[in-house]
Order: structure tokens, then C-alpha cells, then sequence
């Protein structure tokens, strides 16, 4: 009988899209099959500390932040890792846990951003998912639409800047956005993901409030046109040889597909597979694998569209390294769409894991 794969679950975090990591990880933990995986879970608190619970076995996955043991990631360089469990009120340092890989469902910055990836590979662990320069890449929205823009692939026209040049010369934003695309325009943050932060800004006069909300949460803004534009999503699974599934489309009540869309109201549909053509459906399939290897990504991606309705021209509009894994998350559902359980979609990811850091030493 083959040895079970001891795999450590990571959410939580620092990031604003905390509660939307709880809920993935809740969906994984209750998909995964545990005939196969010995599965650890490793909670990271708002304040970024590591907590875990060997004991846990039901309930709010909250509970392992509030009341769960102290532990530190170590290396042994063998190809795994150990997490350690501490008393921080003492030097007392107590048992190891060996984790055979990592599956990181930490959305948004110290998650999605390379810095957690950079600390798995200091530690010479697998995990799952995007490495270091992809993960950075994709999370700012604005360097991503820049490569996208130099490979032709086609991105709504956009500005970037930081909160200091608005602090500077705001005549100047305003003139630039007037002149390059004018109004309505999102506002969005370059590091976020969840829909959080963004205004969809009518007029130059609410340009300084949707600012203000963007920069509660990243000093680095997306400035970008607003067409009138059907939503399509499309899962990529894989490393060298990715596979693309079936594209789906969001269809929502609101003025966009904002947080309340994506994990609060009811009212949001997801049609899967999405009413196009077919030689859309494969320009699809072909910018979200193109997209995916010209940031170097591996594992697994969701990479979003926008197709506008006046000129049925297709837009690229985002890759997220690590999509959400909720009950109603677009990522899962369209594999399952396209033949591949949620439960098997888990394995393929930690395969593919294993197999990348395998081919790597």
C-alpha cells in the first residue's frame, strides 16, 4: 500500500481576502480524500502568525487561528519541510511535523505575491501552485496588462500610478484619463484580488473618493476604461504542458462582478459552458494558455475575460495564481464541467507539485 502524502493546507493570512481563504480551504478540506493524504492544517492569523491544531477534526476552521498551537516553518532539504510547534511565552521548541507538500489557498498579497512561494522554496518543500516571478507577476494587475499589451494579447486600455503622483499633480491624472479613455473608468488596486477596492467612477467628480477606497488597500492604482462587457472565465491546469477547460460565463445583477456578486448575493449565475461560438470559445482556450506560459505559471491559473457587447472583441482582463475553491468558485466548477472532479482536481494539483519539484533538484 503506497505511504500517504502529508500535506499541509495553508490559509488564512495577512491579506484583506482572509474569509475568502477560509472558505476555500473549508471546500478543500471537505473534498480532498483523506484514504490518500495525511492532511494538516495550518492557519495563518491576520497579524501573520502560524498556528495549527493536530487534534482538529470538525468544525470553523477559525478555531485554529484563535486557539491553535504556535509552529514555524523549517527545512531539512530532503524534499520536505517540518513544521515546528513553539510556546512563544518560553524557549521551548516541541514536535516536528513533516509536511510533504504545501497547498497554499492564501488569496491576495503575502499569499499570492511570491512571498509565501519564496518562503516554500528557501525551505526546499513542494507546494502547490505558481512559483516566485509568476506569482509577483500576476499579482499586480498593471505589470501583467503591461506584458500582456508587448505579446498582443488585448487588454482594455489602461494608466497605472502610484498614490504620490495623484498627491502630486492630480490635474494632470485627470487629464490623462480624460484623454486616454474618459469616463466611466474603474478604479481598482494593482495588488488585490476579490473584487475588493474597486469603483466604477462616472464622472471626474467621484474620481477622488474611488482613489481614496483603492488606496486603503494598496498604494499602486489601475486606472482603466469600462466597456460594457460580458464575463468570461477560463481554468488552466498543468506545468509545461498546460490543459485549458471549457469557458464559463458570470453573469451578475451589479454594475460589475464585485465581492457581493462573488460570495454574497444569490442573484450571480454562473452559466458553464458559456452560449459562444466556437472559434471564440478556441480564442479563448489559446490567450488563456498563451497568458498563462508568458508569466511562466504552473499549476494552476483562472484566467479572466471581457468580451465586449458592442463589438463582440475579446479582452484579456486578469490570471489569478490561486483562484478561490468555494462551493461557487468559477476555478473548480469549470474543470467539473470539463470532466474533472473536484476531488481528482485536488490530487492533479499536489501531483503536479510534487512532479515540478522532483524535476527541479
Amino acid at each position: 500500500m503506497r505511504e500517504k502524502i502529508t500535506v499541509g493546507l495553508l490559509f488564512g493570512g495577512k491579506s484583506s481576502e482572509h474569509e475568502v481563504s477560509l472558505q476555500s480551504a473549508a471546500s478543500i478540506l471537505t473534498a480532498i480524500d483523506q484514504n490518500k493524504y495525511n492532511l494538516v492544517l495550518v492557519g495563518i492569523t491576520k497579524e501573520g502568525q502560524w498556528r495549527s491544531d493536530p487534534n482538529f477534526s470538525s468544525g470553523q476552521l477559525s478555531e485554529i487561528l484563535d486557539k491553535g498551537i504556535p509552529v514555524f516553518l523549517a527545512s531539512n532539504f530532503e524534499g520536505s519541510g517540518h513544521l515546528i510547534q513553539f510556546d512563544p511565552s518560553s524557549d521551548w521548541v516541541g514536535k516536528k511535523i513533516k509536511i510533504d507538500v504545501f497547498f497554499p489557498v492564501l488569496h491576495g498579497p503575502f499569499g499570492e505575491d511570491g512571498k509565501i512561494q519564496g518562503l516554500f522554496e528557501m525551505a526546499n518543500v513542494p507546494y502547490v501552485g505558481a512559483g516566485v516571478l509568476s506569482s509577483a507577476i500576476a499579482i499586480d494587475k498593471c505589470m501583467t496588462k503591461t506584458l500582456f499589451q508587448q505579446a498582443g494579447l488585448p487588454t482594455v486600455p489602461f494608466i497605472s500610478m502610484h498614490l504620490e503622483k495623484w498627491n502630486q499633480d492630480q490635474k494632470e491624472i485627470e487629464k490623462k484619463i480624460a484623454e486616454t479613455f474618459g469616463y466611466p473608468c474603474f478604479v481598482k488596486p494593482a495588488n488585490l484580488g476579490s473584487s475588493i477596492g474597486i469603483s466604477r467612477v462616472t464622472r471626474s467628480e467621484n474620481l477622488l473618493r474611488a482613489l481614496d477606497l483603492a488606496t486603503q488597500f494598496d498604494n499602486k492604482i489601475l486606472i482603466e476604461k469600462a466597456i460594457e462587457a460580458r464575463e468570461i472565465e477560463c481554468s488552466v491546469l498543468g506545468n509545461s504542458n498546460p490543459q485549458v477547460s471549457i469557458p464559463g460565463e458570470i453573469i451578475t445583477i451589479s454594475d460589475f462582478y464585485d465581492y457581493q456578486s462573488k460570495y454574497l448575493n444569490d442573484n450571480t449565475q454562473l452559466v458553464i459552458p458559456a452560449p459562444l461560438e466556437t472559434d471564440k470559445v478556441k480564442q479563448i482556450q489559446d490567450f488563456s494558455k498563451r497568458s498563462f506560459q508568458l508569466i511562466d505559471c504552473r499549476g494552476m491559473a483562472r484566467v479572466d475575460f471581457f468580451i465586449e457587447k458592442l463589438t463582440n472583441k475579446l479582452y484579456l482582463n486578469e490570471i489569478n495564481t490561486i483562484p478561490g475553491f468555494t462551493p461557487i468558485s468559477m476555478y473548480p466548477k469549470l474543470w467539473e464541467e470539463s470532466g474533472v472532479t473536484y476531488s481528482r482536481l485536488i490530487d492533479k494539483l499536489i501531483e503536479l507539485a510534487i512532479e515540478w519539484n522532483n524535476h527541479t533538484k
